[in-house]
């Protein structure tokens, strides 16, 4: 092939000759490996509307190629959403032209939904970023639940996107949380355990003993420090399912203090405090946070990391509970 011209002209016009060596491949791979930022399925979706064309004419993905064609790809920037822009906040930790770093808070859903249409993270990115509505899910590409607070990143093109997908496919991203757990905790250690929908509470997750039944899910903890009755626990996800270290904290009977789906009946410490048992009983939310982000950069390749403390009341949390 002959790469001379694969950069993006002011059109967003890419093009390119397909060399001898090429013969007999598939016009869709031959275009993949021409332009490895964007990902199969999307270029499927480019060669379907038409925006790939072969000495001009429209083809299809299957089609073979005998080598000397010349291929012109007109990369196609479209709404992917009628997502409305919101001038809400956003603790931004991190910006450069190809991704931002979000603290996100506790109270904020990341991506609109049944329920919560509005008054979301992808909302606020609109508004601070208009042209994301041109990026699948504005760039979203993880995501934490909606009372976890701490880092995510956030894709602000679409090369930049496939590569942050292609990492965390890979379980490139590092990704460590803090969490607080009922119960005195004497080591660390791993959960491999398979994670799927709940059988019969469809809006929860579940450890499921058939292997086939549910997702693979690796959660490696260690003790961070041990407070009264509970632990302070350094989470470090290997894989990223919904719920998971809520589900596999549970599973083992450390449930995350607060979890109002998890977490069962509170456990109080005997002869606690007024004060710490008051703010037991008023912490309606799982004490979980994402403290640290580390992944390599889509443009550079430059291995980056972040780190935020807990908010405020997982900190006064600890506080109380050390004071006991």
């Amino acid at each position: 092939m002959n790469l001379e011209n694969n950069e993006a002209s002011e059109n967003d016009i890419r093009e390119f000759d397909v060399s001898d060596d090429s013969y007999g491949q598939r016009l869709d791979q031959i275009v993949v490996d021409f332009l490895p930022d964007y990902s199969r399925s999307r270029i499927q979706k480019w060669i379907k509307q038409g925006n790939v064309l072969v000495n001009n004419i429209p083809s299809k993905a299957k089609s073979k190629l005998k080598g000397g064609e010349h291929i012109r790809i007109s990369i196609e920037q479209e709404e992917q959403g009628e997502w409305l822009a919101e001038d809400i906040p956003l603790d931004i930790i991190y910006e450069d032209e190809s991704i931002l770093v979000i603290n996100k808070p506790v109270n904020m859903v990341v991506h609109p939904a049944a329920g919560n249409y509005s008054g979301t993270m992808l909302n606020a990115l609109l508004f601070h970023c208009p042209e994301l509505i041109n990026i699948p899910r504005a760039g979203i590409v993880h995501r934490l639940d909606k009372d976890t607070s701490g880092l995510l990143v956030v894709a602000k093109t679409l090369t930049a996107q496939t590569h942050l997908v292609k990492q965390l496919q890979k379980r490139a991203f590092e990704r460590e949380y803090e969490a607080i757990v009922m119960g005195e905790m004497t080591g660390g250690g791993i959960v491999n355990a398979p994670i799927g929908r709940h059988p019969t509470q469809r809006v929860k997750m579940a450890v499921m003993k058939n292997p086939n039944n549910g997702k693979e899910a690796i959660t490696h903890y260690r003790i961070k420090e041990r407070l009264h009755d509970y632990t302070c626990v350094q989470v470090r996800l290997e894989t990223g399912r919904t719920h998971q270290i809520r589900v596999h904290m549970a599973h083992i009977n450390y449930p995350v203090v607060g979890d109002p789906i998890y977490a069962g009946r509170l456990k109080l410490p005997a002869d606690c405090s007024e004060e710490l048992k008051q703010y037991l009983l008023d912490f309606k939310r799982q004490a979980l946070h994402a403290r640290k982000l580390g992944l390599k950069h889509p443009q550079t390749g430059q291995w980056i990391e972040w780190e935020v403390e807990a908010p405020q009341d997982m900190q006064q949390l600890k506080a109380l509970l050390k004071e006991f």
